[in-house]
């Protein structure tokens, strides 16, 4: 498909699905919602899915790892190689990402969309599951000009959408974003600016560990950035290819393809919600098939948040990224969909209601 009829394509969630699921949720034997978030979770997925018999059994999250040209202006307390180290230590799975998700049930699927090293491709016999889809190696720095091409911005999305999709094909019934990349917090904060119109003394914060020396260097980056660049905060396309990266496209691709075919998406951190910024500036009805896994330290997270109206289902001080917000918050969504189909209302369970 082409990202144009992708765009044209995406509908409002049903709220008829949604008044319907209010309906039953008010018959639960309980007292009315008590609950509380719970069960506006589960009513929103039955909007989503559009449907009263609703399941996350099957879960995965998408980790899209990209480098990033402005790593080499020291924007980041750990050198780029890392970025590739951890894509290996994901295959390996030892990373946090890994943990999690074999805590809650969820596949880890890894994207190369644009890391400088080649990372072999595990045989077909491991548990782990990799793809190769690289528009580049590493973005340019955007001190100096654009991130990258409008041409290899719209690849970026549409790696994203593409890899999002074969998974919901395959039944995935809940998917997270994740993501990798030295120095990927100085894009996103950059995509949190033009975006939501904070600051950037607001937006931006230490990322892997900066001190205050290294925030005031991430600043001015920042500044010079958006300064050379000028990027059009009403297009969001030459917003993410002036100030953005690979692995951010894809994560708004990823999202895009959650709206394009009904399914509900767990946003992570810091990263992944500038994709989804990325995201609603390309189609604003995208917004409603999201869920916030949590609100991370970094100080323009909250912003993003609200931005978007999303509340954060978690709120636990996490700071990592990989997705391992959005996946741990993956289990109180299970459980939200558990109250919704198996306690009984009151006529079932021979209760008075009031």
């Amino acid at each position: 498909m082409k990202l144009d009829d992708i765009l044209v394509g995406i509908q409002r969630v049903d709220a008829d699905w949604m008044e319907r699921a209010a309906a039953r949720t008010a018959s639960l034997a309980m007292p009315p919602r008590a609950l509380g978030r719970l069960h506006e979770l589960a009513e929103r997925l039955c909007g989503i899915r559009q449907t009263l018999d609703i399941n996350i059994d099957s879960k995965a999250v998408l980790v899209m790892a990209g480098d990033h040209g402005v790593a080499g202006e020291g924007t980041s307390a750990f050198p780029q190689e890392v970025t590739g180290a951890m894509v290996m230590n994901f295959l390996a799975g030892g990373a946090g990402i890994n943990a999690i998700s074999r805590h809650v049930g969820a596949k880890v699927v890894v994207v190369d969309v644009g890391i400088i090293p080649d990372i072999p491709v595990p045989d077909a016999g491991s548990d782990h599951r990799f793809y190769v889809e690289k528009v580049g190696r590493g973005t340019a720095s955007f001190t100096k000009g654009p991130a990258m091409s409008v041409e290899d911005a719209r690849k970026s999305v549409m790696v994203g959408f593409k890899r999002a999709s074969a998974l919901f094909e395959e039944g995935v019934a809940i998917l997270g974003t994740g993501d990798m990349g030295i120095g990927n917090t100085t894009p996103s904060a950059a995509i949190g600016v033009l975006l939501t119109g904070k600051s950037i003394d607001e937006m931006t914060g230490p990322g892997t560990g900066l001190d205050d020396a290294g925030i005031a260097r991430k600043k001015e980056i920042i500044r010079q950035g958006l300064e050379i660049n000028r990027p059009n905060p009403g297009d969001g396309m030459d917003v993410l290819s002036k100030v953005g990266g690979f692995e951010i496209g894809a994560i708004a691709g990823v999202i895009l393809a959650a709206a394009h075919h009904q399914r509900p998406v767990m946003v992570d951190g810091f990263i992944s919600t500038a994709g989804a910024l990325i995201a609603q500036s390309l189609s604003p009805a995208v917004v409603d098939y999201m869920f916030a896994g949590h609100c991370s330290e970094e100080p323009g997270h909250g912003h993003m948040l609200s931005h978007l109206g999303l509340d954060p289902i978690l709120n636990l001080g996490l700071r990592l990224g990989e997705g391992t917000g959005g996946v741990l918050a993956m289990d109180v969504m299970e459980a939200a969909v558990k109250v919704f189909t198996e306690v009984l209302t009151f006529d079932e369970a021979g209760v008075p209601d009031k």
